[in-house]
């Protein structure tokens, strides 16, 4: 078609669309058709039932959001008031979200969009192929370069062997028979920290400290058999006036109300510090352990398996405490009974 029949075919109320002559008014009413429909696709459909009173609230949200803002920004300029610009920013921040959760809620499609395709499935044989060739691949990946593996698993065993290092160490160093026996022995005299001797008046009912056998502490101040302060370190503790049998055997055991534990906790070694009247009972703060003094220090919470070993004290002629033996069984952890 010339120029000039276009521009006379236009003048008779027509247009040339692909080579196609179409009135003006039928192609844009099938344009507005086109456009209604792309509008009413499924695919399009949005959960809300009034998409203008939703879009009208969410515009509001995000209005109000931004007057907090500038509230924020005016009372700044003010004096900076935190507790009110934490508020102000609080509310913003909310309505900013409702207003975005909402919009994307309620005014976007809702899906998901399926359409149907074609089998994308492989054959037998091509899944065949396809594990031959990774397989194959990856052995010839790995072979041509099988000296960096051997070496790989060298580094891999010297760090495992560093590892055992460590492993070991954190054991501890072996106690063979160390922990059987302590510095206390028939007739050793009970002292404090201070070295000072421990007369039967010097506690009151409720009272507690830690003692030691006459001797040990200067041995101590020396730097020698630190091992042996650590093993006989020991509570004393008054708890009452009269004698005190704990168990069956003992007696003569806690003269006047003197009791002495091992301080070392029968669960990992931790000294106990902690002892109360009220209940009479010795607190290791460590782990927790809770022991009954009254019946053997058997203990009666927390992980220690078994009661703290006592001592077996008695009052020489003038009153002071000594010590009638040594601890009748290791003090410490049980190691050995595993």
């Amino acid at each position: 078609m010339s120029k000039e029949e276009n521009n006379i075919s236009q003048a008779d109320g027509e247009r040339v669309v692909d080579g196609e002559s179409r009135n003006d008014k039928s192609y844009q009413r099938q344009a507005s058709v086109t456009k209604v429909e792309i509008l009413n696709d499924p695919r399009f459909e949005v959960l809300a039932k009034n998409p203008r009173r939703t879009e009208t609230l969410i515009a509001v949200s995000f209005f109000v959001a931004a007057l907090l803002f500038i509230a924020m920004i005016v009372d700044y300029l003010k004096g900076a008031n935190t507790q009110v610009e934490g508020g102000l920013m609080a509310a913003a921040f909310c309505l900013l979200g409702v207003g975005m959760v909402a919009w994307g809620k309620y005014l976007m499609p809702k899906g998901p969009f399926e359409e149907p395709r074609h089998e994308l499935g492989s054959t037998e044989e091509d899944k065949k192929e396809f594990v031959d060739a990774f397989v194959g691949r990856g052995k010839v990946a790995v072979g041509r370069r099988s000296f960096l593996g051997k070496i790989l698993g060298a580094a891999m065993g010297l760090f495992g062997l560093f590892l055992l290092g460590p492993l070991l160490r954190s054991l501890g160093p072996n106690p063979g028979t160390s922990m059987d026996h302590t510095a206390w022995k028939k007739g050793s005299r009970v002292v404090s920290t201070s070295g000072n001797l421990i007369h039967v008046n010097d506690l009151d009912v409720g009272a507690f400290m830690t003692v030691f056998p006459e001797g040990v502490i200067k041995k101590s101040e020396l730097d020698e058999n630190q091992q042996e302060l650590y093993n006989s370190q020991t509570l004393l503790i008054r708890a009452g006036l009269d004698n005190i049998t704990t168990e069956k055997g003992r007696e003569s055991w806690g003269p006047q109300g003197y009791l002495a534990f091992s301080k070392v906790c029968t669960h990992a070694g931790c000294p106990i510090s902690l002892y109360q009247q009220e209940t009479q009972q010795l607190l290791c703060p460590c782990h927790q352990s809770l022991f009954n003094i009254l019946d053997g220090a058997m203990p009666i919470f927390g992980p220690a398996p078994r009661p703290l070993p006592q001592l077996p004290l008695a009052i020489d002629a003038e009153g002071y405490l000594y010590a009638q033996a040594d601890y009748d069984e290791p003090i410490g952890p049980g190691y050995w009974g595993f």
